[in-house]
């Protein structure tokens, strides 16, 4: 196999190609606008479609059309666009349409600034738009799970019929390493669902909608999406450990807090703290079970975010109760040096 150097946006482009997308749509935003750039060129050479679209909003509603169709789609942004797209991925939501977003997460609220961040788990976790709804979240912490999450996001959307989401950081998005990306057919499922057209007598014209008028009806598509989720929760949680089975401290990380942690981690082992790195790598569904068992019997839990503390919340939530939990933030658009955290865990081993 061989490995290529791209950059981050890029690679995830590429990788979408790869596994059969063949539409995007999408508005530039700093710093994912690598990825509409490459898809402007790359789509047209493999017979697909790329359309700038006059905003956000106008974009992910061409990709519920798309989805619509039972067409592998993808679309990308950051933050403030994340925002304007949230109504329409709560439509693709309800109306149970497979899709990927990319979100490139920069420093907010408000436009904030273009460094990278991670600012934005409320948003892509918890929902995001209106209504009771989960969408799948991968986290990755290196380009080549960028590569290998994005081809897998397509898989995920497909085999539940959901939009799922892949959240990166500015320094994902514009860092260069060399990746594998292979070419992975889309799966062989049932599409019947999709809206291809009608002959009039080979199957029930398919039916794409989230509006439900009837109390009923829509109580018994809310049990149905929420059955979904609870089966999503069971069968794809993902995560990653690094030095934990002999750590005293353990230090929760995802992306690219969480690939800077690891060589906190090497050099506070250095200095002769036992510490580990647990690296949950689907946001949602979180690794709670996962986490709570990682999280026994250790001296102190250190959760290091570049925000003010979101997933902070999840963690306090899914540790030992007697664990006490700090946090290491940097909420500015600022990355933490490995330095910097590997001194802070040093500092909570001497008081704990």
């Amino acid at each position: 196999m061989n490995r290529e150097l791209m950059k981050g946006n890029e690679a995830i482009a590429e990788a979408a190609i790869k596994c059969g997308c063949r539409y995007f749509f999408g508005y530039p935003i700093t710093p994912q606008n690598e990825i509409p750039e490459y898809m402007s060129l790359r789509m047209p050479q493999v017979g697909g479609a790329f359309v700038q679209a006059e905003s956000e909003v106008a974009a992910i509603n061409m990709v519920y059309g798309a989805a619509g169709c039972g067409a592998r789609v993808i679309t990308s942004s950051s933050g403030p666009g994340m925002s304007l797209k949230m109504e329409g991925i709560s439509y693709i939501a309800g109306a149970e349409l497979p899709c990927v977003i990319v979100n490139i997460m920069r420093a907010g609220p408000g436009l904030g600034g273009i460094q990278p961040s991670q600012s934005d788990y409320f948003q892509t976790v918890k929902g995001g738009g209106h209504g009771d709804y989960n969408t799948p979240v991968l986290a990755p912490s290196n380009l080549q799970e960028a590569v290998d999450f994005t081809q897998l996001a397509f898989d995920i959307a497909e085999k539940y019929r959901t939009p799922v989401i892949i959240l990166g950081d500015g320094l994902l998005g514009q860092m260069m390493e060399p990746v594998v990306i292979e070419e992975k057919k889309p799966l062989d499922i049932d599409r019947s669902w999709a809206s291809t057209g009608w002959d009039g007598k080979s199957r029930k014209p398919a039916r794409i909608n989230s509006l439900n008028l009837n109390t009923e009806d829509l109580d018994a598509h809310n049990a149905k999406l929420q059955a979904k989720y609870k089966t999503i929760k069971e069968n794809e949680v993902r995560y990653k450990e690094y030095k934990t089975e002999d750590a005293e401290i353990l230090v929760v990380a995802y992306g690219t807090s969480g690939r800077i942690s690891y060589s906190a981690v090497d050099e506070a082992r250095e200095a002769g703290v036992k510490v580990g790195v647990f690296c949950p790598l689907t946001l949602w569904p979180f690794p709670e079970k996962q986490l709570f068992e990682a999280a026994k019997g250790k001296k102190a839990v250190v959760v290091v975010e570049m925000s003010a503390g979101q997933m902070l919340e999840d963690v306090k939530l899914n540790v030992p109760h007697d664990v006490p939990v700090h946090f290491f933030g940097k909420p500015g658009g600022s990355v933490p040096s490995s330095e910097a955290i590997a001194a802070e865990i040093k500092r909570i081993k001497e008081v704990c």
